[in-house]
């Protein structure tokens, strides 16, 4: 290996959500930067996540709005679906996400290398035959899809989110094997484009994580929307029938369809890479970290979804933003991860900040939790946009409100609000009093507020 000739205060292994969050602040903040991605800059949300599957269900919401479109005056027909037009939109959107971010880093000035990238040391990683040294290296190499013991991705019949991001037909029938968020997206996805859908969930609820309220309201759109789901058994083997897969549940249950999607999650991005020679304490491939990200090693960070938290992208830019000022020195404060706002995009969809109500419950007992449903159906612009859905608060007895669930179309929209009124430990008084605009989606938060602090306005008893 040749050490380049500069050293680095910060050298950062994986340019995604986590890993270029660190580069650009440390940067911003003065910190001589280094960044190594083996594939493209922005990694699994710019490329095999996040934007990719929000570009496919927002077609997914063209598509629903063109069959609806004489509900509302508008003489329009659906056709089909144009598989190869739509990736190319979502191509396009990616792109030019990318070439904007790949310009933020080009101005400020960070040192990017695209290479396979392995740490040697705790102060350095080798990449392209050459040695990258660093007063602190942050490992940030993401997460892939999983699968289940015996169950093989192929790429074929049995695919998992990586390809169905890029399968140039809609499917006739699919199973997606996991309910949870990526199953779920992909569920509403594919039937607004005309697949027929069965989703296999092993635990008793879809999104299973969110409150049982919110996974009730999902499941009843669902079954509304002709998608099936079969809840509490888990999965037990895979074969391939003549024309496509078959999937066997524990119980014997069987079901068919042209694809299985596996869809069970994502696991860490880090065998091979020399974590454990440099010394990096380790838990079934994820790097333990504390609440400032660092590992038990002093000159090693780590964030993202290559360690034990939230797998969202959000929570990887604040992780790496975190360690950037930590690095620079500046006072930091360690994420609390129950305020993180969290949104999952199928119609209609779930969004949350906070703890559940069962949570709430056992934390503060059940005598001191109060929890408040306001119906969507009372808010003026829902009922023009012909959604459904609710709003649930959850209140410790005369303080603060500590969970809020909302289902409904758009509203990942109004989670801003409520990472507010969750990390404000707001009362619900306090929400009260301020104005929402009128008619908006918005308001419905405002309006759940003043029934919680025992003035409701267009509601009653």
């Amino acid at each position: 290996m040749t050490d380049v000739a500069e050293d680095f205060d910060l050298v950062v292994l994986g340019g995604g959500s986590g890993g270029y969050a660190a580069a650009l602040r440390g940067a911003q903040l003065g910190l001589r930067t280094a960044m190594i991605e083996r594939h493209k800059l922005g990694g699994t949300c710019l490329h095999n996540g996040c934007i990719p599957a929000k570009a496919l269900l927002h077609a997914a919401e063209i598509a629903d709005r063109a069959r609806d479109a004489q509900l509302f005056g508008v003489m329009a027909t659906f056709e089909s679906i144009d598989m190869p037009a739509v990736l190319r939109y979502k191509d396009e959107t990616v792109d030019g996400l990318c070439k904007g971010l790949t310009g933020l880093v080009k101005a400020r000035d960070i040192t990017y290398i695209e290479g396979e990238g392995r740490l040697a040391s705790p102060t350095s990683v080798d990449v392209n035959g050459r040695r990258i040294q660093g007063r602190h290296v942050l490992l940030a190499t993401g997460s892939v899809p999983k699968s289940l013991p015996g169950l093989e991705i192929d790429g074929n019949r049995i695919i998992s989110s990586d390809h169905a991001l890029v399968l140039d037909r809609v499917p006739k029938s699919a199973i997606i094997l996991g309910g949870g968020v990526i199953g779920v997206e992909f569920a509403s996805a594919w039937k607004s484009f005309g697949a027929d859908v069965t989703v296999v969930e092993g635990l008793k609820h879809l999104v299973p994580v969110e409150d049982e309220n919110s996974s009730k309201l999902l499941e009843r759109a669902f079954r509304k929307r002709g998608i099936k789901f079969n809840l509490g058994t888990f999965f037990s083997e895979a074969e391939y029938t003549q024309d496509g897969v078959k999937v066997i549940l524990a119980d014997g249950k069987e079901f068919e369809a042209e694809v299985l999607l596996v869809a069970v999650g994502r696991g860490p991005v880090s065998q091979g890479l020399g974590y454990e020679e440099a010394g990096v304490a380790m838990d079934r491939g994820y790097v333990l970290v504390d609440e400032y990200m660092r590992t038990n090693v002093p000159t090693i960070s780590a964030v993202g979804d290559l360690v034990p938290t939230l797998q969202l992208a959000h929570v990887g830019f604040a992780e790496g933003i975190l360690v950037a000022e930590r690095l620079a020195g500046l006072k930091v404060v360690p994420i609390e991860y129950d305020g993180v706002p969290r949104v999952t995009y199928c119609q209609p969809e779930v969004a949350s900040v906070g703890i559940t109500e069962a949570k709430a419950k056992e934390i503060y007992g059940a005598d001191k939790v109060v929890a408040l449903k306001y119906n969507l159906a009372r808010n003026g612009k829902s009922k023009i946009l012909s959604t459904s859905g609710e709003i649930k608060l959850v209140q410790v007895k005369d303080g603060a409100v500590v969970g809020v669930h909302m289902v409904g179309d758009r509203m990942g929209e109004q989670v801003g609000e409520a990472q507010l009124i969750y990390n404000w430990k707001a009362l619900p008084a306090e929400v009260a009093q301020l104005i929402h605009a009128y008619p908006t989606q918005n308001e419905a938060l405002g309006e759940a507020h003043l029934a919680l602090a025992g003035k409701p306005l267009h509601t009653h008893d």
